[in-house]
Order: C-alpha cells, then structure tokens, then sequence
C-alpha cells in the first residue's frame, strides 16, 4: 500500500481521496482471499463490485471502488484486465435546496458570530466544506471583494464574490489575525474538520425549525439554485461552483422555480 500512496501523493491527489482508494483495494485484496494481487482476475473484481451492490453501497460507492481498483491494477502493478466490468449508473437525484427564508432564518437564530459567519459564507459564496475549513485571511481580498479558493476539487484555484453583509467581520478578523491563519480555528490554532462544521449546519437548521436533512452541500446547492433563479447566467454559476463540466452545473435548472412558479395548477383555477 505504500507505493500505492505514494504515487497518488506524487499525482497531487487530496488526502480524502487517497484514504478512499487505499480502503477499498485493502478491502478488495481481502475478499479475494488467499489470492496474490498478481493473480486476482477480472472475475474477482466484479465479484467484489457484486458484493458491494448487495450490500446497498450507492452508485458513487461503487464508481469510487472501481476507479481505485483501476489505478491500482492499471498504474502500480502494470496490469490490464478491467474487460466487461460496467461502472454503476447515477440515478437521476435531484439536489436539496432550501428557501431563502429557511436560510434567513438559520442565519438569524445562528448567535454566535463564528457559527453565523460559516453558514453565511457556504450560502453566500457556495464554497465547499472543504474550502471553508482550509481557507486563510490572506486568501481574502477585502479591496477587490473576491475571496480566493485555493486546492480546490481537482486541484484547481478560483474566485467567488466576498459578500458585502460580510465584510466588516472579515475585516475585523484581518486585524487580529496574520495572513498565514486559518479563518476558523480550534484551540490549537489549527483549521477546524469537516465534521464541526457539518454539526454547526444541523444545529442551525433545528433552530429554525427547518425539517430536512440539510447538510453544508445543501446551502452550497441553494448557493447555486437562488442564482439561477435571479437570473444569473448559468456559466457564470459553473465558475463560481469550480465545475469542470457545464453538465454537472445543469442539474440546478431542474430544481430552479423560474417557470414553475408561472405555471396555475389546475387545482387553482
């Protein structure tokens, strides 16, 4: 597994991803048993893909599987046998999104400024946890009104707007805190985790007395479904998501109101 780690470190990998795929050629490797990893077959593969199916792993499980098996076989031991091994078909989900007025009022009963100043910049700039926790004071641009991502997914650096509500505590923060800093810190001075910030949205969302499973994705895709609706170019939104693909930016147009709203039910008339 060494090298395995070591090559995804040298691609420049994130840390999630290289756990993910050490997890499941571990896991693989052990369902194949008393096979060598020179000897596990295409038949051996699908029979664990199979085995995780059954066990309700979703379709993103399994493709996740797959590619690590893939990178595996394929860049560290040289080997080419993925024949006849389909990846998982996506379902057609549709995105959880909030209103504007649930995502007031999560904001608003949110009484402590740290807690109050995360929920407002995942809706307001529709950044990921991810970024939210490793983003520093000196990725913020109080003059240009822009706050830089940096490492986002894929590795790729973009911009997002610094919304004006919050300018004035980032501004404070710039002052009593040095350009190399995290925004949000723990005791030590390190970032904060995914899973903190994860628990501070839940706990908002039960303040407000909003009855869904709302997670930081959830204002990431209200970010992006509010947008749409004010009648922002969905290209525009695509950027500021960090989407590689328009494609993927498009599920938003299924979830958006624009035309809905205009349309009577028959009930009504």
């Amino acid at each position: 597994m060494a090298l395995l780690e070591q090559e995804m470190r040298l691609r420049k990998l994130s840390q999630k991803t290289i756990k993910s795929y050490v997890r499941f050629v571990d896991e693989c490797l052990h369902f194949c048993g008393q096979k060598s990893p020179i000897e596990i077959n295409t038949n051996d593969v699908r029979g664990y893909l199979d085995w995780l199916a059954g066990d309700g792993k979703s379709a993103s499980t399994l493709n996740t599987a797959y590619s690590a098996l893939l990178f595996y076989f394929s860049k560290i031991l040289r080997r080419s046998f993925f024949f006849n091994i389909p990846r998982a078909k996506h379902g057609h989900q549709l995105p959880s999104v909030l209103s504007k007025e649930e995502i007031r009022k999560m904001i608003k009963f949110t009484t402590n400024p740290k807690h109050n100043c995360m929920l407002s910049l995942l809706y307001g700039t529709g950044m990921r946890v991810g970024e939210l926790v490793r983003l520093r004071i000196a990725d913020i641009d109080l003059f240009r009104s822009i706050i830089a991502l940096r490492h986002g997914k894929g590795a790729k650096d973009r911009y997002v707007m610094l919304p004006v509500n919050l300018k004035e505590v980032l501004t404070k923060q710039s002052k009593i805190k040095k350009s190399v800093d995290f925004l949000f810190t723990n005791g030590r001075g390190c970032h904060l985790t995914e899973a903190t910030i994860q628990k501070v949205v839940k706990q908002a969302a039960e303040r407000a007395g909003v009855h869904k499973n709302v997670s930081p994705h959830t204002l990431r895709h209200s970010f992006a479904t509010h947008l749409l609706e004010n009648g922002t170019d969905i290209r525009y939104i695509q950027e500021l998501l960090g989407h590689a693909k328009l494609q993927t930016t498009q599920i938003y147009t299924h979830v958006a109101n624009n035309n809905l709203k205009n349309i009577v039910s028959p009930l009504d008339v």
